[in-house]
C-alpha cells in the first residue's frame, strides 16, 4: 500500500481531496463569505453582471472576479442551486495547491516521497481544507500564488526555458491578484523573495525575466481593478476607501496576535512547532538550503502580517504553505532516523503527538454516542463507518508508533483525517436543531398572494438574500428611510429597528405582522439570521 502511495503521488494528492472534500461538499451549512460570493456567481448568470460585479442588486467591487467566474461556469454546468457545483471549483483549489507545492518541493531538490508529504501536510493541514468553506476566495489567490511561485523559483534556478517560465509566472500570479487583490502579493510572495535572497542569492542574469514576470502579472491582475475605476468611478472609490480603511481600524489586533500561527496546522500543530526550532532541527536535515529557506519563508511571512493592524484568524493561512514544507522535513527526520532516537526529548514529543491522535481514533465510537443519543438511529451508518475506521485506524497508528515506524504512522494519520471527513462529516447536520427555523423562500409565494414587493430595514444577511432567490431593495440608509409609493408593500425589520421605523411611518401606515424569517440552523441564535415580515399599508 505504502509503495502504491509513493509510485503515484499526484493520484494519491487527488484521491485525499476527493474523499475528503468533494463527496460531502453539499453538507456544510453555507456560511456568509459563500453566500455573498455565490450570490455574486449567481447574479452574473442572472443579470449578465460578468465585469461589473454586483450583490443584491448594487455593486460589490470588494472582491475581484476570477473565481466568481469559476464558480459561475460550474453552476452553469451543474446547476445553479447546487451547493456543490458551487463549491466544487473552490475545492479543487485545494488540489492544486497540493501539486504546486509538490512539485515546488521536487525543484528544492527534495525526494519525491518528502514532495509528497509535504503536499498531504498541507492539503490536511486545518485552515487550508477549512478556508473553502470559510472565505472560499483565499483558496484562489493562494493556489495561483503557489502556482506562480513555482515558475519565478524555475526563473532562478534554472536557464533554459526561462521566458516560458516568465509567461507563467506572470500570468498565475496575475490570477491570484485577480482573485483576492494583492493579499497573497504580502503573504506569500514578498516573503518568497525575500527568502530567497537569503538563502540563495540573486544572480544578475536573472534581472530582466524576473522584472518582466512583474510587468506582466500586474498587468493581469490590475487590468479589471482599472476598468471597475472608469466604469463605475464613484462606487469603486467609495468601496476601495473602506476597504483601505480597515486594514487599520477594523478587527485590529496586537503585533503578537499571529504568533500561534502554526496552531492552525490542525494535526500537525507539534510536529509543526518542532519543525520551527530552527538551532535543533538544521543540524539534523540533509538539505540545508532547502531547510533555511521554507524556514525563513515561513517567518517572514508571519512577521509581515504581524506588521497589518487589521488581523483575522484566516488570514494566516497563506502561512501554512511555507510552514507545511517546512513540517515536511521534520517529518522526513523522523521517517529516516526515529528508530534510532534514544533521547526522551525527542521521542517524548512525537509519542505525545500521535498518541493524541490514536487515543481519538479510539475514542471516536464513545464520543459519537454521546453526541448522538437519541439522534443515533438517523446516522447509525455514518456513526458505525466512522467508529470502525477509527478504531482501525487507532489500533494500526499505536502498533506502528510502539514499533517506531514513521513512515505507516505519517500515512495512518492521513487516512484519520479523510475517515473523520468521508464517513463523519454527514453527522454535522446533526446539530441543525433549532425548531424556529422558517426560510425566507416562502417570500414569494406571499408577495405573489398579497400582490406586495418586499424590501428590507437596513442590509440584509447574505444567507437571507442567497435563500431568497432575488433581490431586497434596501430602503433605510444613512438613518433616511425611502418609503415606497405603492400603497402597499411589504417590510423585513430587524427587532431592535422595529419602534423607529414604526415612527417612521407615523399614522399613515398600518403595520402588520406576517411573518418571522429565522436561518439559524443550530439553537444558538444570532439576530442577523431573524428578520421579521410586516405587511405595511396606507389607512
Amino acid at each position: 500500500m505504502v509503495n502504491t502511495i509513493q509510485k503515484y503521488p499526484l493520484a494519491t494528492l487527488f484521491s485525499v481531496i476527493v474523499l475528503m472534500l468533494l463527496i460531502h461538499l453539499n453538507v456544510p451549512n453555507i456560511t456568509i463569505m459563500e453566500a455573498r460570493n455565490f450570490i455574486t456567481a449567481r447574479e452574473m448568470i442572472d443579470n449578465g453582471n460578468w465585469i461589473l460585479t454586483t450583490m443584491n442588486g448594487e455593486p460589490r467591487y470588494q472582491k475581484p472576479p476570477l473565481p466568481t467566474w469559476f464558480t459561475a461556469i460550474s453552476a452553469l454546468i451543474f446547476g445553479v442551486k447546487s451547493l456543490f457545483a458551487l463549491r466544487l471549483p473552490a475545492a479543487l483549489m485545494v488540489f492544486v495547491l497540493g501539486i504546486a507545492a509538490y512539485f515546488l518541493s521536487l525543484k528544492l531538490k527534495l525526494s519525491k516521497v518528502q514532495a509528497l508529504n509535504n503536499g498531504l501536510i498541507l492539503t490536511t493541514s486545518f485552515y487550508v481544507f477549512a478556508i473553502i468553506n470559510e472565505a472560499p476566495w483565499d483558496i484562489y489567490a493562494h493556489a495561483f500564488m503557489l502556482s506562480g511561485l513555482y515558475f519565478l523559483f524555475l526563473i532562478f534556478e534554472k536557464e533554459n526555458n526561462k521566458w516560458k517560465n516568465t509567461l507563467f509566472a506572470g500570468i498565475l500570479i496575475g490570477c491570484s491578484i485577480l482573485s483576492k487583490g494583492p493579499v497573497s502579493l504580502f503573504a506569500l510572495f514578498l516573503p518568497f523573495i525575500i527568502s530567497y535572497g537569503i538563502v540563495f542569492k540573486f544572480k544578475k542574469t536573472k534581472i530582466v525575466p524576473f522584472l518582466a514576470s512583474i510587468i506582466l502579472f500586474l498587468i493581469v491582475g490590475a487590468w479589471w481593478f482599472a476598468y471597475v475605476r472608469y466604469a463605475d468611478p464613484e462606487a469603486f472609490l467609495k468601496i476601495a476607501t473602506k476597504e483601505t480603511g480597515n486594514w487599520s481600524s477594523y478587527n485590529v489586533r496586537p503585533f503578537y496576535y499571529y504568533w500561534s500561527f502554526f496552531t492552525q496546522s490542525g494535526l500537525w500543530t507539534i510536529p509543526a512547532f518542532i519543525g520551527l526550532l530552527y538551532p535543533y532541527l538544521v543540524k539534523r536535515v540533509k538539505n540545508t538550503k532547502a531547510y533555511k529557506f521554507t524556514f525563513w519563508w515561513t517567518i517572514l511571512a508571519v512577521v509581515l502580517l504581524s506588521a497589518i493592524p487589521e488581523k483575522k484568524a484566516r488570514y494566516l493561512m497563506p502561512v501554512l504553505i511555507p510552514l507545511a514544507l517546512n513540517t515536511g522535513f521534520y517529518i522526513q527526520y523522523l521517517i529516516k532516523n526515529f528508530s534510532q532516537l534514544k533521547k526522551k526529548a525527542e521521542t517524548i514529543p512525537v509519542y505525545f503527538n500521535f498518541g493524541i491522535i490514536s487515543v481519538c481514533a479510539l475514542a471516536i465510537p464513545i464520543a459519537l454516542y454521546f453526541i448522538l443519543k437519541e439522534d443515533l438511529q438517523n446516522y447509525l451508518f455514518n456513526y458505525l463507518a466512522t467508529s470502525i475506521a477509527g478504531v482501525l485506524i487507532g489500533v494500526l497508528l499505536l502498533k506502528n508508533l510502539l514499533r517506531k515506524n514513521m513512515l505507516n504512522t505519517f500515512y495512518l494519520t492521513i487516512a484519520f483525517m479523510v475517515s473523520v471527513f468521508l464517513f463523519g462529516l454527514p453527522i454535522s447536520k446533526h446539530f441543525n436543531k433549532n425548531k424556529a427555523y422558517n426560510n425566507i423562500t416562502s417570500l414569494h409565494t406571499i408577495e405573489e398572494k398579497n400582490n406586495i414587493t418586499a424590501y428590507s430595514i437596513g442590509e440584509m444577511a447574505p444567507e437571507f438574500i442567497w435563500n431568497y432567490n432575488g433581490i431586497i431593495k434596501n430602503i433605510y440608509k444613512n438613518e433616511e428611510l425611502l418609503i415606497p409609493s405603492e400603497e402597499k408593500f411589504g417590510l423585513l425589520i430587524l427587532d431592535e429597528d422595529f419602534e423607529n421605523i414604526k415612527t417612521k411611518l407615523n399614522s399613515t401606515y398600518s403595520i402588520n405582522l406576517k411573518e418571522t424569517y429565522n436561518l439559524n440552523v443550530s439553537k444558538r441564535k444570532r439576530t442577523r439570521l431573524v428578520r421579521n415580515l410586516y405587511i405595511v399599508s396606507k389607512k
